[in-house]
């Protein structure tokens, strides 16, 4: 399948990898990328450029295909080496990036002159112009669906999309809610270029984080998810757990009164826990309304293979049969 997302990257197939905190790594990100996609490494879960740059390397040797590297910029008094990281991918030879959180104008010159693709992920039309203005390449489009933040507008995908795509000159790709064939059909029909996917991802076999986590994905149901942080602005949409009761607990007693101390043990330093140990309680974890779409846990290549099968099906036969001659 061709559209400007293929081209932009180099890719076969218009899929995206999400970045996702403690999921991103070299595996799940060259599995992606050798099935078609765009696999993405999540920098900040390395400690460090130095981690990065090393996990850079073990995907370059995973796969020859075109991956790129998630970077978000946090709004944190004490921010992370962002010279240093981008300085690890640059020297990385990886082309795409995919930048969240702040602002990325300041980066741009500095990516662009290494001959890098940006994609920005946005949860609003106004952001999305907005990275548009300052040079970014394409947008992630993420609607009040996505798993983590989903911005404060709640506007679901089936009016921010085609309204990305009224304003839009850039080629942008829709994020939360994509799971299937059916999910990059409908996203092509509203404007899109292509999909991105994160709890679909993680659902995989070869998404590098406990089995405890894929099981919780598919035995989740579209109602299975809850907002947090509202009160704070920072709005995360996060897989019901003991960990998210004793949070909302909290956000109910204190009101307005509520302070990100407060729910420092529920959101903070919790992924390893999480991903890689798999204790499911220990905290509040992402996850999109999508987990009601997965009921499996496929490898990479088989995710992909049918996705694309699926949404050839639908157009070819389906939607194409629906025309009188």
């Amino acid at each position: 399948m061709k559209t400007r997302i293929t081209e932009l990257f180099g890719i076969q197939h218009p899929i995206i990898q999400g970045g996702m905190h403690y999921v991103g790594f070299a595996e799940l990100a060259a599995a992606v990328s050798n099935a078609g996609g765009l696999g993405l490494i999540t920098a900040l879960t390395q400690r460090n450029p130095e981690a990065l740059a090393n996990e850079i390397r073990r995907c370059r040797a995973m796969t020859d295909k075109p991956f790129g590297v998630n970077l978000t910029f946090l709004p944190t008094v004490s921010s992370p080496d962002y010279p240093g990281y981008i300085r690890a991918i640059i020297d990385g030879g990886v082309k795409a990036v995919e930048t969240a959180g702040n602002n990325p104008q300041k980066w741009m010159p500095m990516l662009h002159e290494a001959g890098i693709k940006v994609i920005h992920k946005c949860t609003s039309v106004r952001h999305a112009l907005k990275a548009e203005a300052i040079g970014c390449d394409a947008v992630s489009v993420d609607g009040f669906e996505c798993g983590g933040h989903p911005g404060e507008d709640d506007v679901p995908n089936f009016i921010l999309l085609p309204r990305a795509a009224e304003e839009l000159r850039i080629p942008f790709v829709a994020s939360g809610g994509m799971a299937d064939g059916r999910s990059l059909v409908a996203a092509l029909a509203l404007g899109a270029d292509g999909m991105n996917m994160g709890t679909r991802f993680i659902a995989t076999q070869e998404a590098p984080v406990h089995a405890r986590v894929k099981e919780a994905i598919v035995a989740a149901s579209e109602l299975d998810t809850r907002l947090v942080m509202r009160g704070l602005r920072n709005t995360e949409r996060v897989l019901h757990n003991a960990a998210t009761d004793r949070l909302l607990e909290k956000e109910r007693t204190l009101g307005s009164a509520l302070k990100f101390d407060d729910i420092i043990e529920e959101v903070a330093g919790v992924y390893p826990r999480i991903m890689q140990q798999g204790d499911m309680d220990a905290g509040v974890w992402s996850c999109g309304m999508v987990a009601g779409l997965i009921h499996d846990v496929p490898s990479v290549k088989e995710l992909i293979d049918r996705i694309m099968a699926q949404a050839h099906d639908i157009i070819a036969k389906r939607l194409s049969g629906m025309l009188q001659a």
